[in-house]
């Protein structure tokens, strides 16, 4: 069977390379489980270095932030269904473009209320097809998005006007059900998950406000009307959960839950919905106040779709003080021998391989200890989870003597400001004195993911190492305006003792006091474990004079993509640069300069038998890390045909 597979696979390859066959990218990740693969091999490490633009799409819906809202972030990753692309813009209207010329087919504009969102945006739409519907009937195909207003739409993929059927004129309220909200306090900027007929839904709750923060649950609703089919309430086994029945009388959500504001994956042969959790409210301090609501934080649970129930979770973070929160979409494979297996990538640079159907660890997980909190009212978790293969991608730990700077006068400010910090290595709970916090909470891996090729069982995947300084202040010292943001700043975690105050570990000259690479490119071989390659990942070009010649990495934000062809593209640097390297060594053979950074992940199609394979991303930069913010979408095709 697996010899019959494996020359399927070389024979789909082959017709890849002869440009026969068409190939879509109908979800986020293109398959259910989120593996971000293309199987097209016209474009091949032997041709790469011909691409060039055919078209360039500009939305114009951006802004370097204003009284009513922060600067935007362009991550939409694009569908292609059909020959349409559809994606959404940090204003959440959603477009759809012809996606070989890249013209303009509608675009609808549900007018969201943006005020007191720190970083608009939107990473993407998700599609459905009613097999019930007559074909061509008005919203028998439909695309839905949840926004930053916290709705959920649903229109109809070929003229973009509302499916009048669904919840009220084609929207659903996802505030009800939560209670008395603040503005800005709960909203999507992930695309929903479509299973068995149902429109799955999670949310961002804004870090780090207060412990009676928005429930966290996920929501299931019929793709068809709109109704609410079931709810998961994150709480443990132990307490009483909410049910959909509950809300329906007029219940609230529990306050406080562990919410999913990432990408969720799904196995639909098995009915199974995986869900990257956050952390229990409020982010930096846990005390009595949390009591058991981190029994599924910073955890991948799997639920049965048909009833919202979970099968199984695995926990990535004990008791989380640090904010790392499951951000990256979780990714499915088949192992080597058979197993249906998943991929929970961490801000940790941590990477567990799992059995998709318990979630048992495919190699060993080791409990180690780690340093004790400081903090009066507050018990760290004693030990934490370390996977052993694959081994740890962040250096986690850092010394005083290689701590970086531009010139010897920046590296000493530097070492001053690390004296004068708590640091006892990885997992150094916040503290009153501040604490260096390695990796920073942004990670390691974000919502970008890994990438997966599923012939070869290879993984790939961008991280930054990037430090960040937390320190908790007790409530009746504090001074300072009690605001919060949702990134860095001050977090009030009202209900605790502790305001807490966030910043990114930089030197004087605004650099990461770390030695770089501050972002890299990493492959695993799947089937053991092991590290094929890494490589810094960005320039400091436009940073720095003759930046270009300076390949010290850079953050990012955003992934990549995989294909038969042999490559890896990825861009999600603040060079502006969209890049090709062989998957096989990591060498670079191909790079193009985007309008704006790519914070995206890109995908690649063929809509038609005979016509060329394309590459598309999204080049809108991110206000909120420091690039600029702009609108355009790039396709490419080999020599521009």
């Amino acid at each position: 069977m697996r010899r019959w597979l494996a020359a399927l696979a070389l024979v789909c390859v082959a017709a890849g390379a002869r440009g026969e066959e068409t190939a879509q990218w109908p979800q986020i990740g293109n398959t259910p489980g989120g593996q971000r693969y293309s199987p097209l091999a016209e474009i091949r490490v032997d041709n790469v270095r011909r691409l060039k633009p055919k078209w360039t799409y500009r939305h114009g819906d951006f802004s370097k932030g204003n009284a009513v809202h922060g600067a935007t972030a362009f991550e939409a990753t694009p569908l292609m269904i059909d020959g349409t692309l559809y994606f959404c813009t940090p204003y959440n209207r959603i477009v759809a473009l012809d996606a070989e010329t890249g013209r303009e087919r509608w675009t609808h504009d549900p007018k969201v209320d943006l005020h007191g969102v720190y970083a608009p945006v939107c990473r993407g739409v998700a599609y459905w097809r009613d097999a019930s519907a007559a074909a061509g009937a008005a919203c028998a195909e439909r695309i839905y998005e949840a926004t930053l207003d916290a709705r959920l739409l649903a229109v109809d993929a070929r003229s973009g006007k509302p499916c009048a059927g669904f919840g009220r004129d084609g929207r659903v309220d996802l505030r009800q059900g939560l209670g008395a909200l603040r503005e800005a306090e709960y909203y999507a900027t992930s695309a929903p998950l479509l299973i068995d007929d149902l429109v799955v839904t999670g949310a961002f709750v804004k870090d780090g406000q207060r412990t009676n923060a928005p429930g966290g649950g996920i929501r299931a609703w019929d793709a068809r009307s709109g109704a609410l089919r079931w709810v998961w309430d994150p709480v443990p086994p132990t307490m009483p959960a909410v049910t959909a029945a509950d809300l329906a009388n007029g219940a609230t959500l529990t306050p406080g839950t562990p919410n999913v504001w990432a990408l969720m994956s799904a196995d639909p042969e098995r009915h199974l919905i995986f869900a990257p959790t956050g952390s229990a409210a409020p982010d930096h301090y846990g005390g009595a106040e949390r009591g058991d609501l981190d029994y599924y934080g910073a955890s991948v649970v799997a639920l049965d779709a048909r009833s919202g129930r979970p099968a199984w979770h695995f926990q990535t973070v004990h008791h989380d003080l640090w904010d790392y929160d499951l951000a990256a979409q979780p990714v499915s494979y088949t192992a080597r021998d058979g197993t249906p297996a998943l991929i929970a990538a961490t801000k940790l640079g941590f990477v567990f391989l799992l059995d998709r159907l318990s979630g048992r660890p495919l190699f060993p997980v080791e409990e180690r200890p780690v340093p004790a909190s400081t903090v009066p009212g507050e018990r760290a978790a004693p030990t934490q989870p370390f996977p052993t293969r694959p081994a740890p991608l962040h250096p986690l730990s850092l010394q005083r003597d290689a701590l970086w700077g531009l010139t010897f006068w920046d590296k000493g400010k530097c070492q001053a400001a690390f004296d004068a910090l708590d640091y006892r290595g990885v997992f150094t709970p916040p503290s009153l004195q501040g604490t260096l916090e390695y990796p920073g909470l942004g990670g390691g891996i974000n919502w970008g993911s890994v990438s997966v090729d599923p012939v070869r069982r290879r993984l790939i995947v961008n991280l930054q190492v990037a430090p960040f300084v937390i320190r908790l202040v007790p409530r009746a010292q504090y001074r300072g305006a009690g605001d919060g943001s949702d990134l860095v700043g001050v977090n009030p975690q009202e209900g605790t003792p502790y305001v807490v105050e966030r910043a990114p570990f930089l030197s004087p000259l605004k650099t990461p006091c770390v030695p770089p690479p501050w972002g890299k490119l990493v492959a695993i071989d799947l089937d053991s474990g092991a590290r094929l390659w890494e490589r810094p990942l960005g320039t400091l070009r436009g940073m720095a004079p003759f930046g270009d010649h300076f390949e010290t990495g850079t953050p990012n934000s955003g992934g990549s993509m995989q294909t038969a062809g042999g490559l890896v593209f990825v861009a999600a640097t603040m060079d502006r640069y969209l890049r090709a390297f062989d998957a096989a060594d990591g060498r670079e053979l191909w790079r193009d300069t985007l309008p704006y950074a790519g914070t995206a992940v890109p995908i690649s199609y063929r809509v038609r038998a005979g016509g060329p394979q394309y590459l598309v991303i999204a080049a809108g930069g991110h206000g909120a890390l420091g690039t600029e913010v702009g609108d355009a979408v790039v396709a490419y095709t080999l020599d521009g045909r």
